[in-house]
């Protein structure tokens, strides 16, 4: 065999033995590779979400402002705010998620028990979605001897008001309450889970806090610059109703689940004008129903509530806890000020068993897509 012949067969077997190599190689880097993605993949009990539907998400804060004396001055009011795009966009309303007393916009995006939450179902059906946590609460700065006094739920409130009911509380509604997943007290683990999501807050009633979340509510929606809808729970409900008549170009629609007693006592836009002190009230004997208080109304001539008038409401209410005995209030004031506001008690379209944590609850899903429903059909 000439030299030639030589090079070229050391040639051949050079390439034989680097393609084996290279192919060993490669086989070995992706065995390896996949024991590091079985080895760094969040173990049982660490739940994940795919997020196939989100194109884009991130944060920023609404509104805030320096306070304090001149050369000690701190930031107050910001509100913390998420926002997740879809791949699709599918309605020209984003919509804008309030939550309630000692929460924050954790409640819209995961349960106790590890099962997606409803922000996930609002992006599937094709909504833009904002999820704030209050001035002073959760990932928005508090500004101690500025904001106010904090206070907490005990677990044992925890377990009266919203999760064991049945043993705890003497509600009139308490024995049809069976959503809660798990037992719903101390110990187990879904309701420990539950208690570490409940944070501090600003306390109730007319204080800094209504100040502050209003004042932070109506800079996010300027910030957002087109209308919206907004979702609220509990104490957001209010806000959400200060917020749009404050706002009544940018927002839509409403839905609210159980929103905060009250809203006679708001000063909301009327028609003719009037500070809700001066709106001459009674209250009726009775509720609709058993376990339903009689609500406060408006004495003739009825005062109307001009800026929330081009809006539609939807005000729904669990048969299962403690809240259900004033829901049917303020969808009444509301109707009677010439709001058309659809009030739902969930048990007549077929859902059972909710407390006031409904999106929480077993069920979720279930009523999460009747809200869903509710607007495509309502919200044109």
């Amino acid at each position: 065999m000439n030299a030639r012949r030589w090079r070229l067969l050391i040639a051949l077997i050079v390439v034989v033995v680097a393609g084996s190599w290279f192919a060993a190689d490669a086989q070995n880097r992706q065995a390896g590779s996949a024991s590091a993605a079985s080895k760094a993949m969040p173990r049982k009990g660490i739940p994940t979400f795919s997020n196939e539907n989100i194109a884009r998400m991130g944060f920023f804060y609404a509104g805030g402002k320096y306070a304090g004396p001149p050369g000690k001055e701190v930031m107050t009011g910001a509100m913390y705010t998420e926002v997740w795009v879809p791949k699709q966009i599918r309605s020209p309303y984003p919509i804008v998620l309030f939550h309630g007393a000692g929460q924050t916009g954790t409640n819209w995006r995961q349960t106790p028990d590890d099962r997606a939450g409803w922000a996930y179902s609002l992006i599937n059906r094709g909504y833009v979605v904002y999820m704030v946590d209050y001035p002073a609460r959760g990932r928005s700065v508090y500004a101690p001897g500025i904001d106010g006094s904090l206070t907490i739920r005990t677990a044992p409130q925890l377990e009266e008001i919203w999760t064991n009911v049945k043993e705890k509380s003497n509600y009139f509604w308490k024995d049809n309450h069976t959503q809660w997943p798990g037992t719903g007290k101390m110990g187990d683990p879904i309701f420990d889970n539950f208690a570490k999501g409940q944070v501090q807050y600003l306390g109730g009633g007319e204080n800094r806090s209504t100040e502050l979340n209003h004042d932070a509510g109506v800079a996010l929606l300027d910030l957002i610059g087109t209308p919206v809808i907004l979702f609220t729970h509990s104490m957001g409900g209010n806000i959400g109703f200060t917020v749009a008549d404050a706002r009544p170009n940018l927002v839509k629609a409403i839905v609210t689940a159980e929103p905060g007693g009250g809203i006679e006592r708001l000063n909301l836009t009327y028609d003719p004008p009037a500070k809700a002190a001066d709106i001459k009230t009674y209250k009726e004997e009775k509720g609709e129903r058993p376990g339903e208080n009689g609500c406060v109304l408006q004495q003739e001539p009825v005062r109307k509530l001009v800026n929330l008038q081009p809006m539609r409401i939807l005000d729904i209410s669990g048969n299962g806890g403690y809240h259900r005995i004033g829901d049917a209030c303020p969808p009444k004031w509301l109707n009677q000020a010439g709001v058309k506001t659809d009030f739902v008690r969930l048990e007549d379209v077929g859902i059972h068993g909710n407390g006031h944590e409904m999106f929480y609850e077993k069920n979720s899903d279930v009523i999460i897509k009747f809200v869903e429903d509710w607007i495509e059909k309502n919200v044109k």
